[in-house]
């Protein structure tokens, strides 16, 4: 049992995850994966944790690489918070497509050329 001297605090719990979604202003919902042996079999088996987390800032999203700490209750789900951000997520911004441009990508009858019949021989 460790003794803490006032104004010093005890090692919090940390854990590493991917955010997996947002849901929320200031929150976020991070996957931690880990592996298992099977308790009968022993074959190793993927697992994973959703911790839902606190983001002051706003600043990660989906696919961010995140260190998540543990901390006080801060609603009724949320016992974590963001502490850094490890590695941005490759996301791709959505853009608006009008039908113009689906309609330019997209073959149709009238941009469709005929194709010449082979010759006989």
């Amino acid at each position: 049992m460790s003794i803490v001297t006032p104004g010093q605090r005890s090692a919090r719990r940390t854990q590493i995850g991917f955010v997996s979604s947002r849901s929320g202003d200031k929150s976020v919902k991070v996957t931690v994966a880990y592996k298992k042996p099977h308790p009968l079999y022993q074959k190793v088996v993927n697992r994973q944790t959703v911790l839902h987390v606190h983001d002051e800032k706003n600043e990660t999203k989906v696919g961010d690489k995140v260190e998540v700490m543990e901390t006080r209750p801060l609603s009724r789900l949320k016992r974590w918070r963001v502490v850094s951000i490890i590695l941005k997520g490759v996301t791709t911004d959505a853009v608006a497509i009008s039908e113009a441009d689906v309609a330019a990508q997209v073959p149709t009858k009238q941009t469709i050329k005929p194709v010449a019949p082979a010759p006989s021989a």
